[in-house]
């Protein structure tokens, strides 16, 4: 197989390799993952919801939308000490990455300047940054590098031609949009997609089709299974075949060689089996903790039983001390 970093692929090549006998998919994707990785190392990242509740966008899968009627409390933008607190805990259970989302469909610039305080405070504490925050503008992208931020994360969700039977309130090339400012302001990209929406093969080809074929591909692809949540509209969606997320998983390898393949949310549902396999068709990043913003994860010390069955050891944390909250850092205003 040729194994040269490609940016052109046609939707066929990406249905004939879904579509190959799973024995040589996986073989192929692990013989692409060790080329550019330690087959026995997993980046580890955590989560933490620092404003929940009350987004005005539809995602027919989110809990959060106004639109539906999930339980879920509106709260306030968590305070520094809180966002702080959280990730000197991640820090020690070994994660490498602190990601932050907002339930926004935007940031105002008053919630920007609060955040771009927060990323400076966490990259302080020797953790890699990574927020998402919703849609940014240009000017928006600029100041979250200018506050150092190392991630920036957007997914594309779904395929372009699936995407309007999910979400209504805002358009696939608005998220591409997103993408464009991000990557022009020099912040890595993290986005990938969600699996068992009730769309098809060649929906999950068309997704990875948008992935492979950015300019340059995503940092990292996370790729979740659908947590279903009671009062979405998605709650009732038939479950996918297990056997289809690790095809998508090698697949994403295969068009992506360099990049981390996040096996995302819905961990907590799957078999230790099935999470193995997922490693060895080159899943090689987690979500580390037991909460991914408002859904159930897999515990560390589940996590770590199963890593060392595996003989999986976590990369290395960038060592900053002492640990514990540094002194608040000033930005200046974009």
């Amino acid at each position: 197989m040729n194994t040269a970093i490609r940016n052109n692929w046609n939707l066929d090549e990406i249905e004939s390799l879904l579509g190959l006998p799973f024995n040589d998919l996986l073989f192929r994707a692990q013989d692409i993952h060790r080329k550019y990785f330690d087959p026995n190392k997993i980046q580890i990242s955590a989560l933490l919801s620092i404003k929940t509740g009350a987004c005005p966008e539809d995602c027919g899968y989110c809990a959060q939308s106004t639109h539906h009627d999930t339980g879920l409390e509106r709260e306030r933008l968590l305070s520094k000490n809180e966002v702080i607190n959280a990730a000197i805990k991640a820090k020690k259970q070994g994660a490498q990455r602190f990601c932050m989302g907002a339930a926004w469909r935007n940031p105002t610039d008053t919630n920007l300047e609060k955040v771009k305080t927060i990323i400076t405070e966490v990259k302080a504490l020797g953790l890699e940054t990574c927020v998402t925050l919703g849609m940014l503008t240009a000017h928006q992208a600029q100041c979250l590098k200018t506050a150092g931020l190392d991630y920036y994360n957007h997914n594309l969700d779904t395929s372009p031609e699936f995407y309007n039977q999910v979400i209504t309130t805002h358009t696939y090339t608005d998220r591409l949009k997103t993408l464009e400012h991000v990557r022009a302001a020099g912040i890595k990209i993290c986005s990938g997609g969600i699996l068992g929406l009730g769309e098809s093969r060649q929906d999950r080809a068309s997704l990875l089709q948008q992935l492979a074929n950015l300019p340059v591909h995503p940092d990292s692809v996370p790729i979740n299974l659908l947590v279903k949540i009671a009062g979405t509209p998605l709650a009732q969606t038939p479950d996918l075949d297990p056997f289809e997320l690790v095809r998508v998983i090698a697949t994403a390898r295969l068009l992506m060689p360099k990049s981390h393949i996040r096996l995302a949310a819905g961990r907590d549902n799957m078999s230790d089996e099935l999470q193995a396999l997922c490693f060895f068709a080159g899943a090689n990043s987690i979500f580390y903790g037991d909460r991914l913003l408002t859904t159930p994860n897999q515990t560390s010390q589940k996590d770590q039983h199963l890593f060392a069955r595996l003989g999986i050891q976590s990369i290395a944390v960038p060592t900053t001390d002492p640990l514990e909250p540094r002194a608040c850092v000033s930005i200046k205003t974009c």
